[in-house]
């Protein structure tokens, strides 16, 4: 997966038994040398991507012994420009480096954020080079939502990458995540497993309900309430089972706990009856409080399991300290 960015790449997949009956798309998602489902359905869709010789939709299930040829038409080069953005390092080393993303950083460039993303602070940073599978998001595994603080890793090389990819895809990387939500939970602990997909009437956010078709499921731990009797906010310890977007958020608020700060999925204000003073308090918080606290996956240079733990933000201690103090006043940032 290194020739150079300006040539055509083929590459030739044999499906083995433990893919059999996938769809076309998640098959090659899960053979990590290309970088987003987008790009996949984009390749399969313009007659890229033969399955023993013939052009099938992104819905095909492949079958055992089955040969998928696909060419990647090269890139056009990347307009990311590089910003000199202050980074939180947690780990780097020839490989791979890990991050604890702040709050208002977009993993990448996107209508209406070119600039101030992590993209360009890596770029900046690293000199990455060349043989990415999409140049305007060089290292990009994962991502976190803008407002979401935390840890997040990125390849330094393609070969990291595929590696990487390959990991996330599968699932068989461990993300933990620290809430703070409106109002408690009324189990202590549990599994939410509602599927996720666009809500068809504003296709910016998620929706989750039934008769949606990606599985979506998330486990989750009370380890705090805040507020006495009100039970104004909770502390929970998030740990997602699948990757969909916004899935902790849309997850949460089905339960009629949104993230405190979400104004997309609660709204941002507090609970009904929230007493005036945690009133402001809750609703003063800039954000959705959600934090990325944890990564457990195997390093791409020699498979060792690796974890890597990202601190609290600073705003989210802070309005754990407020909430736990019972103070009125509204959270400052450190």
């Amino acid at each position: 997966m290194t020739n150079p960015p300006a040539e055509t790449r083929r590459v030739r997949c044999t499906v083995g038994e433990d893919d059999a009956g996938k769809r076309l798309d998640r098959f090659l998602a899960g053979q990590g040398f290309l970088p987003t489902r987008s790009r996949i359905a984009g390749l399969i869709r313009n007659g890229h991507v033969l399955v023993d010789g013939q052009v099938r939709k992104t819905s095909f299930s492949v079958t055992p012994g089955a040969v998928v040829e696909v060419e990647i038409p090269p890139e056009p080069p990347s307009d990311v420009e590089p910003e000199a953005l202050p980074l939180d390092v947690l780990h780097e080393d020839e490989w791979i480096v890990v991050l604890n993303k702040a709050a208002g950083m977009a993993a990448h460039p996107a209508p209406g954020c070119r600039h101030g993303t992590l993209v360009s602070a890596l770029l900046h940073r690293w000199d990455l080079g060349p043989g990415w599978p999409d140049p305007r998001r060089p290292g990009i595994v994962h991502r976190l939502d803008r407002n979401t603080t935390g840890a997040i890793i990125v390849a330094k090389t393609p070969e990291a990458m595929n590696q990487l990819s390959r990991q996330f895809a599968a699932r068989t990387v461990s993300k933990t995540y620290t809430a703070v939500a409106l109002g408690v939970p009324r189990e202590a602990d549990g599994l939410i497993d509602l599927p996720i997909g666009r809500d068809p009437g504003d296709r910016k956010r998620m929706q989750a309900r039934d008769g949606q078709s990606r599985e979506a499921r998330t486990r989750y731990t009370v380890l705090s309430e805040f507020g006495g009797e009100y039970r104004v906010a909770s502390l929970v310890q998030v740990t997602p089972e699948t990757g969909r977007t916004h899935q902790i958020r849309v997850h949460l608020a089905s339960l009629g706990h949104p993230l405190v700060g979400d104004a997309v999925y609660g709204n941002g204000r507090a609970r009904r009856g929230t007493p005036p003073a945690e009133k402001t308090l809750l609703e003063s918080f800039p954000r959705h409080a959600l934090h990325a606290a944890s990564l457990r996956l195997r390093h791409p240079q020699d498979g060792r399991w690796v974890d890597f733990v990202a601190p609290l933000a600073p705003d989210m201690r802070a309005l754990l300290r407020a909430l736990d103090a019972g103070e009125s006043t509204a959270v400052e940032q450190e």
